[in-house]
């Protein structure tokens, strides 16, 4: 069982390190189809897993200059105040509402994935339309800070933060297309920013729900630490994959997986 979670750690967190989002996604489904746990179980040791990997990718875009931390605070404030909102809401739901719930997600992010590999232009970064909302300075490549930009991106760490509760799942898949639609972002930097809001959403909710439905075995303590290998690697490889091509496997797996939860709801 040991090797089996710390297999699934490295697939997850090459995921995350290729993508930025999806993490969770699958780190969910993958604790509940290879290690038998039940979603509420999985839910806080995947988000154990993914932010200890998002903060590894953080680190690195830290580094790179790449990470607009401002954002990232004023996002993880807000989803910190809906996160335990989401973990109420996922011990008052049903397992069968739960699973469900995540279906509908993954096939979400299916969807936008796939429309994303769509538009994307050959050098890598994607063509999505911008509504503007969140201004960047062209001389810095900040935001220029006002009312309608810290609101902006406080609503969306408020969504993000409600499903990270709830599902263990949010922080990629809603931050990433949000930012890229809202803001003038590149998307690498969106990435990295996004990256960060995983990690510190990660760890309010983790803390929020231990002694309550964390349990730590040593298979799922070899998933959490293999996963930050499958970080590193995916960021050092990352570069070198077609992100078009990315996208789509990422979609199509996406759309397997919600199968599978869904016959397994229906079992």
């Amino acid at each position: 069982m040991m090797l089996i979670g710390g297999l699934l750690g490295l697939v997850i967190g090459a995921v995350l390190g290729l993508t930025g989002a999806g993490g969770g996604i699958f780190a969910v489904p993958a604790l509940v189809f290879g290690l038998g746990m039940d979603i509420r179980g999985a839910t806080p040791v995947a988000l154990m897993a993914v932010g200890s990997a998002a903060m590894l990718g953080a680190l690195q875009g830290l580094r790179q200059g790449l990470v607009r931390y401002k954002a990232a605070i004023v996002l993880a404030a807000a989803g910190t105040i809906t996160a335990p909102l989401g973990v109420r809401l996922a011990n008052w739901l049903p397992s069968r509402w739960l699973n469900l719930i995540f279906v509908v997600a993954m096939l979400v992010v299916a969807y936008r994935m796939f429309m994303s590999s769509r538009g994307a232009r050959n050098d890598g970064e994607l063509s999505v339309a911008q509504s503007g909302v969140c201004k960047v300075s062209k001389d810095t490549g900040r935001f220029i800070w006002n009312l309608r930009t810290v609101t902006t991106l406080a609503s969306i760490g408020a969504v993000s933060g409600l499903f990270t509760g709830m599902l263990g799942v949010g922080g990629g898949f809603i931050i990433v297309p949000a930012l890229g639609y809202f803001s003038e972002l590149r998307m690498h930097s969106i990435v990295a920013t996004s990256l960060l809001v995983i990690a510190l959403l990660s760890a309010v909710t983790v803390f929020i729900t231990f002694g309550q439905s964390l349990s730590l075995t040593a298979p799922t303590w070899a998933f959490s630490a293999v996963a930050l290998v499958g970080m590193a690697v995916a960021r050092f490889l990352g570069a070198k994959i077609p992100s078009t091509a990315l996208q789509r496997i990422f979609a199509i797996a996406c759309i397997v997986v919600a199968i599978m939860m869904l016959m397994r709801n229906m079992g």
